[in-house]
């Protein structure tokens, strides 16, 4: 199995809402390395690395997020892994 990576954009009611921290959580459950940052524009950006198939899975609980938020559009574009990450955090 290859590694692969994404950068995915989330736009909605995802700020203040948890959504960087049930991000967390959920990397942290797929094994899968990165970052969650908020956007001065209101939306939320994560980079993932990870085999395919389990990042195809993360992303499907990014497009429904926590309760409280509403996901409007996830925008993902896919590229090959950095490798600079070896776990999954939540940045500024």
């Amino acid at each position: 199995m290859s590694k692969t990576a994404f950068t995915a954009k989330i736009s909605g009611v995802v700020q203040g809402v948890g959504f960087r921290f049930f991000t967390l959580r959920k990397a942290q459950q797929f094994g899968v390395a990165g970052y969650v940052k908020n956007l001065p524009d209101g939306g939320v950006e994560t980079y993932a690395e990870g085999e395919r198939e389990v990042l195809e899975l993360f992303l499907s609980e990014l497009r429904k997020g926590p309760y409280g938020s509403v996901v409007d559009k996830v925008e993902v574009e896919w590229k090959p892994p950095v490798g600079n990450y070896r776990d999954f955090e939540i940045t500024y």
